[in-house]
């Protein structure tokens, strides 16, 4: 089956309208990009945020009358004129597996120390490695983000041995597993997404560290804790986003024992300080890990000493 693919650009205000022609029209799917270099970050729960200029993308079936050249072309037309579109154009999408073709973008990352991640899907370059296996399905941490991968490294110069850790914005759960793969006892993984908790609950069973791990949503893990001896522990990794660190830094306080270590990431440099100063009431910065970052990217890393 062949695919045509009709783009249109806009302003956000007439997206919503541009969506509503295309699925009229018979559009299987539509994308939305930006059309410029607008940034966006992280939205809380409940908000979508758009570009001020955003490309629509609606896919249709080439082999229906909906999908044919002809039609695609005078359909472009007639939204165009409707939503003020600057541009239009179409694409032809040649016909793949896609249930498997997103498997072709990853390959095994060598982190610090001899620790790698490795996609299911392929053979350990180095099987006497310590070898995090994973399937990230539809949660955020692949190990190719440069949070992940300085949070990563990080863990990888700990004295983990028979600790617990606290992974907070799990994702697929790559840090908590790699903990546990290097000599942590416990981790509890909290992540807002249900499909964070799925999936690091299945990459632990895939690594074999499934009975070492809990995974929770956090006002699970909040009822966990207070039914449980489950706190102080001795590390949490938080690589989550600014804001949200910001708000959590009196309850990161009271999961932490005496001389544990945090680990937030996910700043970028103009949010260093905001966020330490939401930390100093509660953590005394640590000189050799506060703020390093990889020269090549924008991303940040700060740790800290509990000192209280």
């Amino acid at each position: 089956m062949a695919w045509q693919q009709l783009h249109l650009q806009c302003e956000k205000s007439k997206v919503d309208l541009a969506e509503a022609l295309l699925l009229e029209a018979g559009a299987l799917s539509i994308a939305l990009d930006d059309a410029g270099d607008q940034p966006l970050f992280e939205p809380l729960p409940g908000e979508s945020p758009l570009w001020d200029e955003v490309i629509l993308t609606g896919l249709f079936d080439a082999t229906t009358d909906a999908g044919s050249q002809q039609a695609i072309e005078q359909l472009s037309h007639e939204i165009a004129a409707q939503v003020q579109a600057t541009r239009t154009w179409l694409t032809a999408v040649d016909d793949k597996d896609w249930e498997r073709e997103w498997m072709s973008n990853y390959h095994p990352i060598q982190c610090a120390n001899d620790l790698w991640i490795v996609p299911e899907w392929l053979t350990p370059p180095n099987p006497e490695a310590t070898n995090i296996i994973m399937d990230p399905g539809l949660a955020f941490g692949t190990g190719y983000h440069a949070t992940t991968r300085l949070c990563l490294d990080w863990l990888t110069e700990q004295d983990l041995a028979d600790k617990v850790v606290i992974d907070y914005g799990c994702g697929s759960g790559v840090l908590g597993i790699a903990a546990l793969l290097l000599g942590a006892r416990h981790v509890y993984a909290v992540d807002i997404d249900p499909q964070a908790v799925l999936a690091t609950n299945q990459n632990a069973v895939r690594n074999q560290v499934g009975n070492r791990l809990q995974a929770f949503l956090p006002e699970e893990f909040t009822d966990y804790c207070s039914k449980n001896e489950v706190i102080p522990v001795e590390v949490i990794v938080a690589n989550i986003l600014a804001k949200p660190l910001i708000g959590l830094a009196p309850y990161f306080s009271t999961l932490i024992a005496p001389k544990g270590r945090i680990v937030l990431a996910g700043l970028i440099e103009s949010q260093t300080e905001q966020v330490t100063e939401a930390y100093q009431p509660y953590f005394a910065l640590d000189p050799k890990h506060a703020f390093t970052a990889q020269e090549d990217q924008h991303w940040q890393r700060l740790s800290g000493t509990f000192t209280s």
